[in-house]
């Protein structure tokens, strides 16, 4: 999951950048995706520690549950924009749209990891009471 959580960083990283320059630099806001990002990254480098990784983790999930909730009102404008409608802010409603089904799949992925984990901690701690 720290190798999904690097690329989820990277991605995010990525679109805040792009974001800013193709507005010309005209939007600092453009890079509230690169923040979440550089947070994301920071935690899934972190995650690489074994000691570190389940405080790690939750961290990321954290800011990709920000980062959804935050991005969340882009989708439908997102939405309009492939249906060709029109949103007074085109590159800002594709950012937000792209950030929210990111961080949606980013939270998805690592719900589901906390679940098949903690199974496995609680069936190697049945197996080792059967030893």
């Amino acid at each position: 999951m720290q190798a999904i959580t690097i690329v989820y960083g990277g991605i995010l990283t990525a679109l805040g950048i792009v974001g800013y320059f193709a507005s010309g630099g005209a939007s600092a806001t453009a890079l509230i995706p690169a923040v979440f990002g550089v947070l994301a990254l920071a935690f899934g480098f972190i995650a690489l520690n074994e000691n570190y990784r389940m405080h790690a983790m939750h961290g990321a999930v954290l800011v990709g549950l920000i980062a959804f909730l935050g991005s969340a009102r882009g989708i439908p404008g997102a939405i309009a924009l492939m249906t060709g409608g029109e949103v007074e802010r085109p590159q800002a409603a594709f950012a937000q749209g792209i950030m929210a089904l990111l961080s949606l799949v980013f939270v998805a992925l690592c719900v589901n990891s906390f679940i098949q984990a903690r199974r496995n901690r609680k069936k190697a701690q049945a197996d080792a009471a059967q030893s």
